[in-house]
């Protein structure tokens, strides 16, 4: 395979489609363990370098933050969930902090993020440094929520000390520049934005392994 290869075949070979299966539920942040499962599932294919970084560490003009996980989410209005996060995990804002408590609309909207010139799509939202609660969800789906009713707002999350994870794999050439691709993996459940990136990556790091 050093001196040829087939590239049709070997794209087919990584079944990119598979592995994109497997990524796309996963609810990841830039900490925590939808993360470390995301990253395990590209090392099952090509073996990585992981590195940790602590929280609390000084990384030039930021701050690496504690880990946050979650368990689930949402809001019930007469017992029935109106948003789920175990439906679409873009419904919770990253780095919720834990709530479970009734609240009136108007409480209710001021935590609640939406597109108006996009009715149909559920926007990304976080909140990595102010301990925030909140939901993300169709505008279409806004419009529909009763204004006199009372909600059961609910998140099981959680925050510690722990870290950020990357990963680099370095292939040695005859020349002493390096060329740098990069790619991140920290966003839940978007296709085009996200997991374009790192199966590409995936992609070209591999065939660029096994040709000369």
């Amino acid at each position: 395979m050093k001196e040829n290869i087939n590239l049709n075949k070997f794209i087919k070979d990584l079944n990119l489609k598979k592995i994109f299966k497997e990524l796309y539920p996963i609810c990841r942040s830039i900490t925590g363990k939808g993360f470390e499962q995301s990253l395990n599932i590209l090392n099952s294919v090509s073996k990585l370098n992981k590195k940790k970084v602590r929280s609390g560490t000084k990384v030039l003009d930021w701050i690496i933050p504690e880990e946050w996980n979650i368990e689930d989410a949402y809001v019930k209005e007469n017992g029935k969930k109106i948003i789920n996060f175990k439906k679409h995990n873009l419904h919770i804002v990253n780095y919720s902090k834990k709530i479970d408590k009734i609240v009136s609309y108007n409480e209710l909207i001021k935590h609640l993020h939406y597109l108006p010139k996009i009715p149909n799509a559920i926007p990304y939202v976080h909140s990595y440094y102010e301990k925030y609660w909140g939901f993300c969800l169709k505008y279409s789906q806004f419009k529909k929520i009763n204004k006199k009713g009372k909600f059961k707002v609910k998140i099981d999350s959680s925050f510690k000390k722990g870290n950020l994870i990357y990963s680099d794999n370095l292939i040695p050439g005859k020349s002493k520049d390096e060329i740098l691709i990069y790619t991140y993996l920290c966003h839940p459940q978007m296709a085009n934005h996200e997991l374009s990136g790192p199966l590409a990556w995936l992609t070209l790091y591999e065939i660029i392994k096994n040709t000369k």
